[in-house]
């Protein structure tokens, strides 16, 4: 098979089923937390350490990675990797303790940046260059759809069933989407000048970290607010459980629908797109506040709010432009940006609640974590239109 008689179809297809593993695991974690803190005896507070173990994983895994498999190809990279990630979440389903829940978790983390990174890569490599968002797009669109329906219905198990058959779940996506990523993804050689130095020049490149400082900062919003969703609604807006799989539901809406939406306006004016999206999060959280006394108003509002999700997949289209020949370290730290805001967000959100704001104050952290990957953002569109500039000078 060359990459002239691959479907591209079935290779998005078989790359969204692996992010739609990642996203039940990496989002359904946080709202089993009580149940697996209750079985294996912590508190609340103790038992999240098992979801930044993962994040962890994510932000180690992913450069180490993407430098160490530089010689591979592609093909032979995610297979692996979802391969790992399927024999990571039966470990975590059997358990015996939360020190090892611990190890195994961080243990799954270690494939998930390095996969979408390289996920994103062969998407764009099997379409038109006008339509590279979109394509990325429909990589992220499995972790959209994992939190409409495999967190909601992670949640209903963990109650009804327990916490443990949801990483078993998780180990048999994994495990079929290493086998259609083996059968259906591009069979490419590696690149005969590809190198561990060649992918770490990345680090050396100004834009690569403006973009991986728009992710760190202005996405630490929506986690800050999604990580304590269902006490605030349990606390503030007195909502019922059976509420919470629902409310779970429209935030995965809204990231569906916005990564489609960001993903088209990206085609069209890349940089502009990154800036709109970060306002777009800044106005949705800054609702927030006002919006959760009410189950019926606080609906549209998370909608909203998880509308901003469409970010991930922009970035990591612009990761694309500015990493030059390090395009799998680049797009793999992408995640690791992801997972850094996954672990900032929620931190001065804690910070907020403990200081006596109130459980809704994670808004309008939110709202200056979002404005903070703004200022960022306009640093790095300054330098793209100066580089602009130059380069028509250039030409001419």
């Amino acid at each position: 098979m060359t990459t002239k008689t691959v479907h591209p179809g079935l290779v998005l297809a078989a790359l969204a089923l692996g992010g739609f593993s990642i996203g039940t695991t990496e989002f359904a974690s946080m709202s089993l937390l009580p149940y697996f803190a209750k079985d294996l005896g912590v508190d609340a507070p103790t038992a999240g350490h098992a979801i930044s173990a993962y994040a962890l994983g994510v932000v180690v895994g992913a450069p180490v990675i993407a430098v160490a498999a530089a010689r591979l190809p592609r093909r032979v990279i995610l297979t692996v990797l979802m391969a790992v990630f399927a024999v990571g979440h039966l470990l975590s389903a059997i358990a015996p303790s939360f020190n090892w829940l611990i190890t195994f978790r961080f243990f799954c983390g270690l494939p998930h940046g390095a996969y979408f990174g390289v996920a994103a890569l062969v998407a764009a490599s099997v379409a038109p260059p006008e339509k590279r968002a979109r394509a990325v797009a429909m990589v992220m669109i499995g972790l959209t759809v994992a939190t409409i329906v495999g967190v909601p219905l992670a949640n209903v198990m963990g109650q009804w069933i327990g916490w443990r058959w949801g990483f078993v779940i998780v180990a048999g996506l994994a495990a079929l989407t290493a086998l259609s990523v083996w059968l259906y993804a591009p069979r490419v050689p590696a690149d005969a000048d590809a190198s561990p130095l060649r992918e770490l020049s990345a680090l050396a490149k100004g834009r690569v970290w403006l973009t991986l400082g728009i992710g760190a900062i202005g996405f630490g919003g929506m986690f800050c607010v999604y990580t304590y969703l269902a006490d605030t609604m349990l606390a503030v807006t007195h909502a019922s459980p059976a509420a919470l799989p629902v409310v779970l539901a429209v935030f995965g809406a809204g990231m569906t629908v916005g990564t489609l939406a960001c993903a088209w306006a990206a085609d069209r004016a890349l940089i502009p797109a990154i800036g709109g999206i970060l306002l777009w999060s800044a106005g949705a959280l800054a609702l927030y506040p006002l919006a959760v006394g009410n189950l019926w108003s606080l609906i549209p509002v998370v909608f909203l709010i998880g509308c901003g999700g469409g970010l991930g997949a922009v970035l990591q289209t612009r990761l694309m432009d500015v990493a030059g020949e390090a395009q799998t370290l680049a797009a793999a730290l992408n995640h690791s940006a992801f997972n850094t805001a996954n672990a900032l967000g929620p931190w001065l959100g804690g910070l907020a609640i403990a200081a006596g704001y109130g459980w809704a104050s994670t808004g309008w952290v939110g709202v200056a974590l979002a404005l903070g990957g703004f200022m960022i953002w306009v640093v790095a569109a300054i330098d793209a239109r100066q580089q602009s500039r130059l380069s028509l000078a250039a030409a001419e």
